[in-house]
């Protein structure tokens, strides 16, 4: 699975973490209890400028928790869902 992580995200490094607006942020923020808002962790996630590369790593390594790219594992959820879908109607063509 982290090849296809790597080929994915096109780097054999995770060096957009780096850059990432949440680094050095209270984790609380991002991994919140349940029921708890994720207003700030998303507001912080809107912000950055490597949010596509923080969804992607979450969608494909298939993160079960926490706010990554500014979406929540049940946003997650969804958009693996549809690519799912997407690929399979893809292959019935």
């Amino acid at each position: 699975m982290f090849t296809q992580l790597l080929e994915v995200l096109g780097s054999d490094d995770l060096a957009w973490q780096d850059r990432a607006n949440c680094r050095g942020a209270d984790p609380d923020l991002f991994f919140p209890e349940r029921g708890a808002s994720t207003r700030t962790a998303k507001g912080i996630c809107r912000e950055c400028s490597v949010q596509g590369e923080c969804l992607e790593f979450a969608i494909v390594s298939s993160e079960k928790f926490g706010i990554w790219g500014g979406m929540s594992e049940r946003e997650r959820r969804r958009i693996r869902r549809q690519r799912a879908v997407d690929a399979a109607e893809r292959r019935a063509v």
